[in-house]
C-alpha cells in the first residue's frame, strides 16, 4: 500500500500492528501479538475515518491522483465483456494513451473509451501517463461515429492530467483535435455518459465528458487547470498549490453543486485504491443507472439534452 504525505500517521500505526504479526509468526510469545495488533487496527481505523472526514481540495486532488486506484483498463475488465479494442485514428497512428472499443455493458452493446495511465513505470511510459495526444482524440471521434453509425451508447472513462503539450502534438494539431472531438460529443444521437475516475484535466478531459450525464468518484477532481498549473500562472509560485486547488473549486462536491455533474459515486473509506474491487462495482452501478435515464430517447432529444447542460452550467451554486 502506498501512502500519501497527509497518511503518515496511519502509515506509521499500519505499520506497527503489521510489526507486531510478523513477530507472531515467528514464535515470539513475549507479548499477546494479536490483542496489541487488534488494539492498533481499531486505531487505525479510527484515524482513516478522521483523516478522510472531511479532505481538503489538495488532498483530495492527492487521492485523485494516486497510482493504486482503478484505471481504465480494470474497469474495462471488471464490468464489460467481449470487449473488442480498436486502434488507430485513421490518419497518423495509434495512442496509447487513450483506449476503447465495442463491448458489451449488462449484455448490452456499447462502445467504451476511456484515458489509460498504466500501473508501473513500464507501462506508465507505454501510456504517456494518460496524456493524449491529437490521434488520440481522432481515434475517440473514429469509435463515436462508428456508435452513431450504429446506434451503440458510448461510454467514457475520464483519467487524465490534461492533454499532451509536446511539440510534436501541437504540430499535428492538439486543440484542433480536441475541439473537434468535444463537437462530436455534441452531435452524436446517442447516449453518451461520462464517470470521472480519478483526474479530470483540462480540455482533455472535457473532450470525452460533453456527456448528457456525468458523475464522479467521490475523491476524483475535474478543472480547467491543474492547481500547480494554475499557480504558476496566477501567483508564478507552483507551491501555492494548495490555495489553486481550493480557487478551482474542483471536487465533486463543488461541481455538483454548480451543476457541472450529475452524480457523486460514494467511494469506500480511505478512497478507492484501498477497495478497488468495490469501487469498480459502484461505478458499473452508477453507469447502469444513468444508462437507464436516457433509453427509449431519440436522436434528437439526445442531442438537446446534452446541449442545454453544458448551457446551463454554472447558472447555480454561485454565492458572492
Amino acid at each position: 500500500m502506498t501512502y500519501l504525505d497527509f497518511e503518515k500517521p496511519l502509515a506509521d500505526m499500519e505499520g506497527k500492528a503489521e510489526e507486531l504479526r510478523a513477530m507472531g509468526r515467528k514464535g515470539d510469545d513475549s507479548v499477546d501479538v494479536e490483542k496489541e495488533a487488534a488494539a492498533l487496527d481499531k486505531k487505525a481505523a479510527a484515524l482513516l475515518k478522521d483523516l478522510y472526514k472531511d479532505l481538503t481540495p489538495w488532498r483530495k486532488t492527492q487521492v485523485a491522483r494516486h497510482a493504486d486506484r482503478p484505471h481504465c483498463s480494470d474497469y474495462i475488465k471488471a464490468l464489460f465483456t467481449e470487449y473488442t479494442p480498436l486502434a488507430g485514428d485513421r490518419a497518423f497512428g495509434d495512442d496509447h494513451a487513450v483506449m476503447g472499443g465495442l463491448a458489451r455493458f449488462n449484455d448490452a452493446p456499447c462502445v467504451v473509451i476511456g484515458h489509460e495511465k498504466g500501473a508501473d513505470t513500464k507501462s506508465r511510459i507505454h501510456h504517456n501517463f494518460g496524456m493524449a495526444r491529437p490521434e488520440g482524440y481522432r481515434k475517440a471521434i473514429r469509435l463515436m461515429d462508428m456508435a452513431s453509425r450504429f446506434g451503440l451508447p458510448v461510454i467514457t472513462l475520464v483519467d487524465t492530467p490534461g492533454a499532451y503539450p509536446g511539440k510534436g502534438a501541437e504540430e499535428r494539431g492538439q486543440s484542433e483535435a480536441i475541439a473537434r472531438c468535444t463537437q462530436k460529443c455534441l452531435e452524436i444521437g446517442v447516449p453518451l455518459v461520462s464517470v470521472i475516475i480519478g483526474e479530470g484535466g483540462s480540455g482533455g478531459a472535457v473532450a470525452f465528458a460533453t456527456a448528457n450525464r456525468i458523475a464522479m468518484l467521490e475523491h476524483s477532481i475535474y478543472s480547467v487547470i491543474s492547481p500547480e498549473g494554475c499557480a504558476s500562472i496566477l501567483w508564478k509560485d507552483a507551491d501555492r498549490m494548495r490555495e489553486a486547488a481550493g480557487a478551482l473549486r474542483l471536487t465533486a462536491q463543488d461541481l455538483k453543486q454548480l451543476g457541472v455533474i450529475d452524480r457523486i459515486i460514494t467511494e469506500p473509506m480511505g478512497g478507492a485504491q484501498r477497495h478497488p474491487a468495490e469501487t469498480v462495482q459502484a461505478v458499473g452501478k452508477e453507469i447502469a443507472a444513468m444508462l437507464k435515464d436516457l433509453a427509449g430517447q431519440k436522436p434528437a432529444a439526445l442531442i438537446k439534452d446534452r446541449r442545454q447542460k453544458f448551457l446551463s452550467m454554472g447558472t447555480k451554486g454561485i454565492t458572492a
